[in-house]
């Protein structure tokens, strides 16, 4: 018997892995959608994507509507975070069950940012909080909680490093007078609103209106209170603060954009009970305190303003600056050394 004789058809050739010619030509995605990061959770952006303008077509094209997308994996290891400016391709309906693509993050123009301790880099150390804000406004409360100038501090560096706009709002000025807390910070003249329960919040919406604006605050000061105000279909969870400890739960889970009615934005985080700098130099760390940088001028070369020959002393002994002030300062550049526990284990509330 003679053996069967094989030709091509009795073959099936599998190409191998490396057999697909590689390129870095990327798709352009000339018609991608533009779409404004709203929220984000576990992997999935909700994005608000504007009707496109007509180009004298009579028949209407999709109206406003909210998109939920996915991260294309062409963008890699790339962050996406509330307020960014995004491409979309994919089903961009809107609606239910639908999944689109981001395959571009648009140039950012500000990103705040924080890290979890100002010591700790095991994790990466920045963790972005939201992009393209103008203003970063600081809710705090006057009484219960007490207010933390040296977390309102850190939050003002990392403003400064974002190079963000600041306002502070100081709540429930029906339990205690803002008076000594705004005195703290007029010689940085950093602007204020002082709101209260029931009250009016006309002077604050004046300074939203037309901006994109985040609001940042540790737990238990009525951020969320003050957003429900402000956007009334918010539905924004609140918390108590607990009487034993003086702290409030976080009932905001993660970031949220939230249009206005009069026009604008906010954003509303999730309360914070630390605000790391360990991204930030000590050079900018030192500029976000513009009342001491003078007092630097005859510190010796290589000095780190924590020393007994810095020359910041003298300076705030002569009445040049608030000691409260060279204090705050030099608890921040502390804490980046390890020299000095966290503001969040700080065992006094009003700290």
């Amino acid at each position: 018997m003679s053996k069967r004789q094989y030709d091509e058809d009795d073959v099936r050739v599998r190409p191998g892995k490396g057999s697909r010619p590689r390129t870095r030509i990327r798709p352009a995605h000339e018609d991608a959608v533009e779409g404004f990061v709203v929220a984000v959770d576990r992997g999935r952006y909700t994005t608000l994507v504007e009707p496109e303008p007509s180009r004298g077509s009579k028949r209407k094209g999709p109206q406003r509507r909210l998109v939920v997308a996915m991260k294309a994996r062409e963008l890699g290891r790339k962050g996406i975070v509330v307020g960014d400016r995004v491409a979309l391709v994919g089903d961009v309906s809107g609606r239910p069950d639908t999944l689109a693509r981001v395959v571009r993050v648009e140039p950012r123009t500000s990103m705040l940012r924080r890290s979890a301790d100002d010591t700790d880099d095991t994790d990466g150390i920045e963790r972005p909080i939201v992009a393209n804000a103008d203003q970063l406004v600081i809710v705090t409360a006057l009484a219960d909680p007490p207010p933390r100038p040296r977390m309102i501090d850190r939050i003002l560096v990392a403003a400064f490093d974002a190079e963000i706009d600041t306002l502070l709002c100081l709540t429930k000025s029906d339990l205690a007078p803002p008076e000594e807390l705004v005195s703290l910070y007029e010689p940085l003249g950093v602007p204020h609103v002082v709101v209260h329960k029931g009250g009016s919040l006309d002077e604050l919406r004046d300074h939203l209106v037309g901006r994109l604006s985040v609001l940042v605050g540790h737990s238990g000061v009525g951020k969320s209170t003050l957003v429900n105000a402000l956007v009334p279909d918010a539905n924004r969870a609140v918390s108590h603060v607990n009487a034993v400890t003086g702290r409030g739960r976080h009932t905001s889970t993660s970031a949220m954009a939230l249009e206005l009615p009069e026009g604008g934005w906010i954003i509303d985080t999730p309360g914070v009970r630390s605000f790391g700098l360990a991204h930030v130099s000590v050079e900018t760390v030192l500029a976000g305190f513009p009342d001491l940088v003078e007092g630097t001028v005859d510190c010796p070369k290589g000095c780190t303003h924590l020393g007994d020959d810095c020359a910041l002393d003298a300076w705030v002994a002569a009445g040049n600056a608030d000691p409260h002030r060279l204090e705050s300062l030099r608890r921040l550049l502390a804490s980046r050394e390890g020299g000095a526990d966290d503001v969040r284990r700080d065992p006094d509330p009003t700290t």
